[in-house]
């Protein structure tokens, strides 16, 4: 089922079971981003494993990569891109569809393995985003500064931990508590697997993949803020970037997305690519999920941008 909304763009948080939750406040007044929030500094001890894995391609010149690891790289890549943009942003942030318990299970379990912590800290952080996009409070607005927007936030010691106030309706769920705490079990597990099935290069595969990953999806809160255009007037810097959209499979039509957030679907016109929301309404015909959202016609001609090149 396909749901159509017809009303304003709001952030809405819905159980599986649909009973409605609490609204977040309301947006802040604007004003400039606060570059307190870069204050606390980096944990540099828990980021090892993010550098680390940064060393991955010189890992090639030792043990080689041939067609087999890049076919794995890619398939590790898609797969996991998809549980982040599917599940992670557009069911556990934005609850843009509906899942049964199981698998919903299964969007948190596949979510972690691509090695972006666990569900409720994800969509913790991207509620804040939204609440408070590129002003005081942001977790990672790009007015703080290019590589604090795209991955210094992340290792940051302020952004160690979620916000149970922010997914109270997430946390009642037993079973993605344990998810979220054991998150590190899965990018371990799944690099386990990749080294026991296919070798040193099945390792090499896993590690390149997740960089890419890692970048890929920072590139929406970076990129899409300062390069590429804006089709609707959002009281912040978000824009259509193409080549993020490719890259994460739908996530670069960030003005589209800023405009109408609860949305499974991001790309508003024919030409906007938006691979995620294609998958889910395949997903959609063999009622694997429900009340897929989208907005009106009248959501998208609404606050029409004055200047696409702005």
């Amino acid at each position: 089922m396909t749901r159509v909304d017809t009303g304003p763009a709001v952030l809405e948080t819905r159980p599986p079971d649909g009973r409605p939750a609490a609204r977040p406040a309301a947006r802040p007044a604007a004003r400039p981003a606060a570059r307190s929030e870069q204050g606390t500094g980096i944990d540099w001890l828990s980021g090892i494993p993010f550098i680390v894995l940064h060393l991955a391609p010189l890992a090639l010149l030792l043990v080689g990569f041939g067609v087999g690891d890049l076919v794995l790289a890619i398939a590790l890549y898609a797969i996991r891109m998809f549980f982040i943009t599917a599940g992670y942003h557009r069911y556990f942030s934005h609850r843009s569809y509906r899942l049964s318990r199981p698998a919903q299970l299964v969007m948190a379990v596949g979510g972690v393995t691509a090695a972006q912590k666990g569900p409720l800290w994800w969509a913790s952080h991207h509620r804040r985003h939204h609440r408070s996009t590129d002003v005081a409070g942001d977790p990672h607005s790009p007015n703080d500064g290019w590589w604090w927007s795209h991955a210094g936030w992340v290792l940051s010691r302020r952004s160690k931990r979620a916000e149970p106030g922010l997914v109270a309706d997430l946390s009642r769920y037993p079973e993605l508590r344990v998810v979220d705490r054991y998150q590190i079990v899965g990018p371990w597990l799944l690099g386990a697997l990749c080294l026991w099935v296919f070798g040193w290069g099945g390792l090499v595969a896993f590690a390149v993949s997740t960089v890419a990953l890692w970048h890929a999806t920072f590139s929406v809160n970076s990129v899409a803020h300062r390069v590429g255009r804006r089709r609707y007037e959002t009281p912040d810097t978000s824009r259509n970037c193409w080549p993020v959209a490719l890259l994460t499979f739908g996530e670069g039509w960030h003005n589209n997305h800023h405009h109408y957030p609860p949305s499974a679907r991001q790309g508003h016109r024919w030409w906007e690519l938006d691979v995620t929301y294609l998958v889910l309404r395949t997903m959609a015909v063999f009622h694997l999920l429900s009340d897929l959202r989208q907005p009106s016609a009248r959501v998208l001609a609404t606050r029409p941008a004055r200047s696409l090149s702005q």
